[in-house]
């Protein structure tokens, strides 16, 4: 791919730059959340249930935080909410290290959720308002960007600190929450100017509940609808799959942390300038195609009893996520008004929350008690279902799900 589409992105504003930088350093040191069940187990000697039910309060938590994001973001601004996000998730961390009871820990557990998951939907909005339509599908690939080139050091690193001692794990983690902070900070401070909607905008909002304009909003359902299944079916990637590989096909676990390295790579190297070239791509063609690669990527684990046929189907449904994320980020602004951005980015995560709550665990119930046979076609049927929502979704002004012009 030519060096056009990378050269395209010095046309994203400041602002958007600023922000891939923060999550760029956020989520370089981030690493507490991979080692969290191996710290509550072997530093707290909590039992396996126990652990697990704090990353379900976790997950719980977070899809309560999500809308209450998207809605201050709103009313406060969205830099606001990232930058006490930031900190405020810095702090947990650093004092989750003095919780060592069942209660303390599930106290610290959804401090930390609450103050971590409200950055997401604040910096979806922000990244929305900051940039014309047509470089929504660019600007959310380089946060995207960012944000896998962060995770992709941060649980490295983490295993090495974990072997001297899990409390190094929640000291960078934090330091590196509030290095994050710093950088919005200092760059909104002093050289960068946050996007808001228009003051007419604004007040037209004023005055009406959380979410009550969002959930009226048949598209938005609609849209949110059409995530579920496809949703659903990409997360096997932290469950099923792995179970499959190590133990169906025989494969070991280095080599399913291989597909991670394929994944990432991919990427890296390929989803900014794929999305720069589809910017003008309608979202009726986009996102469905985005959809069938997902679920065909996953269903394709049917047809393959190797590493390279597994890294194939990585190949395949990693192209959907590249395609369908940002596109979903680009729709969901697209259906939203200005002033109504934060709202709509709120319910959007929430959604994607419930997604990752449900499919991990439905996906290994489906494994082991009906079978490969059932589960990888299913996440075929999963993807194809999805793609068929997006694809048949009635358009309205602002909403670009019809061809656009040059």
């Amino acid at each position: 791919m030519s060096l056009g589409p990378w050269r395209d992105l010095a046309r994203l504003p400041r602002p958007v730059w600023v922000l891939a930088l923060a999550i760029l350093v956020n989520r370089a040191g981030s690493m507490v959340m991979p080692f969290l069940v191996l710290y509550l187990t072997r530093a707290l000697h909590f039992g396996p249930k126990l652990a697990s039910g704090m990353l379900a309060l976790y997950g719980g938590t977070s899809l309560l935080a999500s809308p209450v994001s998207g809605w201050l973001s709103d009313k406060l601004g969205a830099v606001k909410v990232m930058v006490c996000s930031l900190a405020g998730s810095g702090l947990a961390l650093l004092l989750y290290p003095f919780a060592h009871t069942p209660a303390t820990v599930a106290l610290a557990t959804i401090c930390y959720s609450v103050t971590a998951e409200m950055f997401r939907p604040a910096s979806l909005a922000m990244t929305s308002l900051a940039v014309p339509e047509e470089l929504r599908r660019p600007a959310f690939s380089l946060s995207r960007l960012a944000n896998n080139l962060g995770v992709s050091i941060g649980p490295a690193v983490g295993g090495f600190l974990a072997a001297v001692s899990f409390r190094w794990l929640f000291l960078v983690d934090g330091v590196s929450s509030l290095a994050g902070g710093a950088v919005l900070v200092l760059a909104f401070l002093f050289f960068a100017r946050e996007p808001r909607g228009s003051s007419e905008e604004i007040r037209a909002a004023a005055g009406e509940g959380l979410t009550h304009g969002a959930l009226r909003d048949p598209l938005l359902a609609l849209a949110l609808l059409a995530m579920v299944p496809v949703g659903i079916v990409f997360f096997q990637l932290e469950s099923a799959m792995p179970l499959y590989m190590v133990r169906d096909l025989h494969l070991t676990e280095s080599t399913f942390g291989l597909m991670f390295t394929v994944n990432t790579l991919l990427i890296v190297a390929i989803e900014v300038p794929l999305n720069v070239a589809m910017a003008r791509w309608p979202h009726r063609l986009a996102l469905p195609l985005g959809a069938f690669l997902c679920g065909a990527g996953f269903g394709g684990l049917a047809l393959v009893h190797d590493a390279l046929g597994v890294a194939l189907t990585v190949v395949l449904w990693t192209f959907g996520e590249m395609i369908l994320f940002p596109g979903m980020s680009a729709l969901v602004a697209d259906l939203s008004s200005p002033a109504r951005r934060g709202e709509y980015m709120g319910l959007y995560t929430m959604s994607f929350g419930l997604c990752f709550s449900l499919g991990p665990w439905l996906g290994t119930v489906v494994l082991d008690h009906l079978g490969p046979a059932v589960l990888w076609p299913s996440c075929l049927v999963g993807g194809i279902l999805s793609a068929v929502l997006l694809a048949v979704m009635p358009s309205r002004r602002g909403a670009r799900t019809e061809p656009a012009t040059a």
